[in-house]
């Protein structure tokens, strides 16, 4: 009997260890620029799965939209987080981060171009099911998915955590194919009333599949736990809420199970 609880619990330990995610840095490229991404899966996975690309805030593709990559992997996708400004471009300052991603919204269709190269990465492996791919962003990064849908790039679905809402004027009718979930801090001093009400407004008249929730008591950045120290070091209203992120990460998982089944 202790034999046999011995070789399961072997075999366990050892089914976990196989089961440890995946992580690669990828060049790619858009255009003639370098786009530097990174990869995770876990490769105990057998078969093809969904694919999720991870769009980074403002400062640029960093260790947390790596880090989130990587928590999509254990949940069983293949991840990418992407690069927006070109060869692991980095702020560190928010005023160098307003200028890279002011750059970026300026010129969508060139974003467009940079996001569908890292999309062209995914639908390369073997590994993923080029039919079910969908792009979660945060900040900067959640107005970038947000844009992707409304160009009508062909994603299941997108999720935007504390992003921008604008895009200038109003999608037409039939031309957003992705289902559209946006966590947004209700207490968030960037995200104003009118712009959520013309959001509201404009995915209802485009017919858009989507979800709007406000998470109470949450500012801007309520999913980063660097957050804080942002905010104190450059004093500007952003906060970490691990009730936020935690409501908003279980919304997503939700949302990926419903569009990926």
């Amino acid at each position: 009997m202790k034999r046999t609880i011995g070789i399961i619990l072997c075999s366990l330990i050892f089914s976990l260890a196989q089961a440890a995610v995946k992580t690669k840095a990828v060049d790619y490229h858009s255009g003639d620029t370098v786009m530097k991404g990174y990869l995770a899966w876990d490769d105990a996975i057998k078969g093809k799965r969904p694919a999720v690309l991870v769009v980074h805030e403002w400062w640029g593709h960093n260790d947390y939209a790596r880090k989130r990559a990587r928590m999509l992997a254990k949940l069983g996708y293949v991840a990418m987080s992407v690069d927006m400004y070109g060869d692991g471009k980095t702020a560190g300052h928010p005023k160098d981060a307003g200028t890279f991603s002011s750059a970026v919204m300026k010129n969508l269709p060139v974003a467009q171009k940079r996001f569908e190269a890292a999309m062209s990465v995914l639908k390369a492996r073997a590994d993923v099911d080029t039919g079910k791919i969908a792009a979660v962003g945060y900040c900067f990064g959640g107005g970038v998915v947000l844009a992707m849908a409304r160009r009508g790039v062909d994603l299941k679905g997108v999720v935007s955590f504390h992003g921008s809402l604008g895009a200038g004027a109003p999608v037409q009718k039939g031309i957003v194919k992705a289902k559209v979930r946006v966590y947004n801090g209700a207490d968030d001093p960037f995200v104003k009333p009118e712009s959520i009400k013309e959001f509201k407004r404009e995915m209802t008249a485009a017919d858009v599949d989507f979800k709007f929730v406000n998470l109470p008591g949450a500012v801007h950045s309520f999913t980063n736990p660097d957050a804080d120290v942002f905010a104190k070091k450059f004093n500007i209203p952003l906060a970490y809420s691990k009730d936020a992120d935690e409501k908003s990460w279980q919304g997503m998982q939700d949302f990926f199970t419903k569009i990926f089944k």
